[in-house]
């Protein structure tokens, strides 16, 4: 029998797939507990365009992450920071502090976990870090620290 299942069976699929499962283990284990449908045309019509639907989505997503990379690929984001008299930073410069320089900018919105630096970044310098903007899609950019002129 085809279902469609609506959560993630261990050992049979995730959520929104169609899949084969004998009669009784569907009747007796999927349906009651409102894990799966019963895959009738109507049904496999309409997953069929939700799939279809869903599929555009993703290639409209790497379309606009590609197109990022291209703008921000090899750029620099500035940060000032504050220092002691040995050039050391007071605390460190955070991923979060990235993500807002990066959005002021070059107004580009990313969030503080999509980007990754390689050390912890505690003097003044020249920084390289990654910039994921989808899955496979990572910009290589450089993260530029001075110091605060008081």
């Amino acid at each position: 029998m085809q279902v469609i299942l609506k959560a993630d069976v261990n050992k049979v699929g995730s959520a929104g797939a169609l899949v084969n499962v004998s009669d009784g283990y569907a009747r007796n284990f999927l349906f009651p507990r409102g894990l799966a449908v019963e895959a009738t045309p109507s049904k496999v019509a309409a997953w069929k365009e939700e799939q279809a639907n869903k599929r555009k989505k993703e290639a409209k997503q790497l379309q606009e992450a590609e197109e990022t990379k291209k703008g921000l690929q090899g750029k620099a984001v500035r940060i000032e920071a504050k220092a002691g008299e040995n050039g050391k930073l007071f605390g460190s410069i955070t991923t979060a502090q990235v993500a807002e320089a990066l959005s002021r900018q070059y107004g580009r919105t990313v969030d503080k976990r999509d980007i990754k630096m390689d050390d912890v970044i505690k003097q003044p310098g020249s920084f390289p870090f990654a910039l994921k903007l989808h899955a496979g899609v990572h910009a290589d950019m450089t993260l530029s620290v001075t110091t605060q002129k008081d």
